[in-house]
């Protein structure tokens, strides 16, 4: 690379040296010019001859200065690579990296130093990006680059992620799922922590079944239809849930529930219930049945 740099550095030298030497021609065919027209004038025509006299001087005048120009800038030009900075030419082959990373280098200034570095670069495009670059030195290298996601492809969640959510779905609702979630660590496509919206879009996203169409699958019942199969009112159900007399499984995080069916010889079944003054009782036909299993309540038959 230092080569290539000094190569670079002699190119332009030779370039400034090149428009400074045209600058001197110009001005000395100027010159001539100036004169050829002042020695044709005739004579006796002094006041044409004292003006083509004057402009000749004046030409005479800027080729002394251009003239005297491009030998101070010959000079100076001559000077330029002291021996300090040969010193830095050569030290960047092992501070090229040091110099490419640091902030204060422009990008402009990387440009022109991969120029001095490479001799050509040719992509390919297939299932990834191939670079062939050949380099000033004459080597060769092969790099393959993967190709850059599409927007909506940069900002998917994980394919891991999405398998979790399905499996955590048979046992939790969304917001139990995000916090479950957020403490091991994971977050959405756009790096975002997990909240039981972001759930809920992401099964609907990827047509995942909910946790209540699964609980209905599986046989629970909602409030009403709890009610109606053991003859009661949905405030009972609610009670005898507080209570663990029935169990149930939440689906929304504002704590919906949908409920186990009772056993056929559950004691919730019992046909001999009965009601008085038009308020449900809980009254069983067989006491010691129910005793022990759904508590005191229960055992005395009073109204829940």
């Amino acid at each position: 690379m230092s080569l290539a740099v000094q190569e670079e550095l002699q190119s332009r030298w030779e370039e400034a040296e090149r428009l400074r030497r045209k600058q001197v021609e110009r001005a000395r065919y100027e010159v001539l010019l100036a004169q050829r027209r002042y020695l044709r004038v005739d004579p006796d025509n002094r006041l044409v001859a004292d003006a083509l006299e004057a402009e000749w001087n004046k030409k005479l005048r800027q080729l002394a200065e251009t003239q005297l120009e491009y030998e101070r800038q010959q000079a100076a030009d001559q000077q330029v690579m002291d021996e300090e900075q040969r010193r830095r030419v050569l030290d960047l082959s092992t501070s090229f990296p040091r110099l490419w990373k640091d902030p204060k280098t422009p990008d402009r200034e990387r440009k022109r130093l991969a120029r001095l570095m490479l001799e050509d670069v040719t992509l390919t495009k297939g299932v990834e990006i191939t670079a062939h670059v050949r380099f000033k030195g004459g080597l060769n290298k092969t790099i393959s680059i993967p190709l850059a996601l599409n927007g909506w492809k940069k900002y998917m969640t994980a394919p891991a992620v999405i398998a979790e959510i399905d499996q955590l779905l048979n046992s939790y609702p969304a917001g139990e799922i995000a916090r479950i979630l957020n403490e091991r660590g994971l977050a959405s496509g756009r790096h975002l922590p997990f909240s039981g919206r972001i759930v809920q879009a992401l099964c609907k996203r990827h047509n995942i079944r909910s946790r209540y169409a699964r609980l209905r699958e599986a046989g629970m019942l909602d409030v009403n239809e709890m009610a109606r199969l053991v003859g009661t009112n949905a405030r009972t159900i609610y009670v005898w849930h507080e209570r663990a007399i029935i169990r149930g499984h939440r689906y929304t995080g504002r704590g919906a529930h949908l409920y186990e069916p009772p056993a056929p010889d559950s004691p919730l079944k019992d046909p001999n219930r009965r009601y008085r003054r038009g308020k449900p009782a809980t009254v069983w036909s067989n006491p010691e049945q129910a005793s022990g299993k759904y508590g005191a309540a229960a055992t005395t038959g009073s109204h829940v």
